[in-house]
């Protein structure tokens, strides 16, 4: 059995392996105009929407900001980090338009995190750009 495909439109596949860290509650991947692409199953459609829009605003925000320091336009974000009493908002790009978002609880291991959010970026990644598979013709009478 292959991985589930982007044009599925779920890429909760992605998401199981950082649900079983300790400390990780909830993940949504989303495309960079704020649509859902795939979520934890514990975030209702309602929370998962909400999510998937705040993290195009809050990346949106992350670069003017980056670019306010730097001057630099269009900086290359590697993650950005909200920490609250309630924990941590984590968002990575993940591939062209689409970005990976969790949220952990306070005493969650931030590198362990940001380790296995790489991993799957990556996988993530793979599976956007594996060609589809067609039948073999020439293997048919």
């Amino acid at each position: 059995m292959s991985a589930p495909s982007p044009s599925t439109g779920d890429l909760a596949w992605v998401l199981t392996p950082l649900l079983e860290l300790p400390g990780v509650q909830h993940a949504v991947v989303a495309t960079g105009d704020g649509l859902v692409e795939g979520a934890s199953p514990g975030l209702d459609r309602a929370s998962g929407e909400r999510v998937a829009a705040m993290t195009a605003t809050l990346h949106a925000a992350a670069r003017a900001f980056t670019t306010a320091f730097t001057n630099v336009e269009a900086p290359q974000l590697a993650q950005t980090v909200v920490e609250s009493d309630l924990g941590f908002a984590i968002v990575v790009p993940a591939g062209k338009n689409t970005t990976l978002a969790l949220f952990a609880e306070p005493g969650a291991k931030l590198g362990d995190i940001a380790y296995q959010m790489q991993v799957q970026v990556t996988a993530l990644t793979r599976a956007m750009h594996a060609p589809s598979r067609q039948p073999d013709t020439a293997a048919r009478p």
